[in-house]
């Protein structure tokens, strides 16, 4: 028999085809299995904690994508935050302050001023 990859998950019909099985078990009286693992209290039980642990990642589901919103709520919230500070700081210190270079700003009169170009002459031919 080959190996099992326990990492990858089921298929959801594998695991339909065997809730399928498990109900056409419950019909027979006479089912006297050799080996534990295929007993009848055994398989009940399994299909119990796989729907449990089933549920579980569902529910840890919703509350990591309420914390994903959250986080993406705040970091958005503290942007914003930032750029009114920055305006701010522009607005009461000014655009060539050191203030607004403190934050992270350009001062306005780091900017080189555009120099006119001469236009190049062409010799006569």
């Amino acid at each position: 028999m080959a190996t099992q990859n326990t990492n990858k998950r089921l298929n959801p019909s594998v695991l339909a085809q065997g809730v399928s099985a498990l109900s056409g078990l419950r019909g027979m009286s006479d089912y006297n299995p050799t080996r534990f693992e295929a007993s009848l209290e055994n398989l009940r039980s399994a299909e119990e904690d796989m729907r449990k642990a089933q549920e579980l990642e569902v529910q840890l589901k919703a509350q990591y994508r309420a914390a994903l919103n959250a986080s993406r709520q705040a970091e958005w919230n503290f942007h914003n935050c930032v750029l009114a500070m920055k305006t701010s700081v522009l607005a009461q210190y000014g655009p060539d302050s050191n203030q607004a270079e403190a934050i992270g700003l350009k001062k306005k009169s780091a900017y080189k001023r555009p120099v006119r170009q001469k236009k190049a002459e062409t010799a006569p031919v």
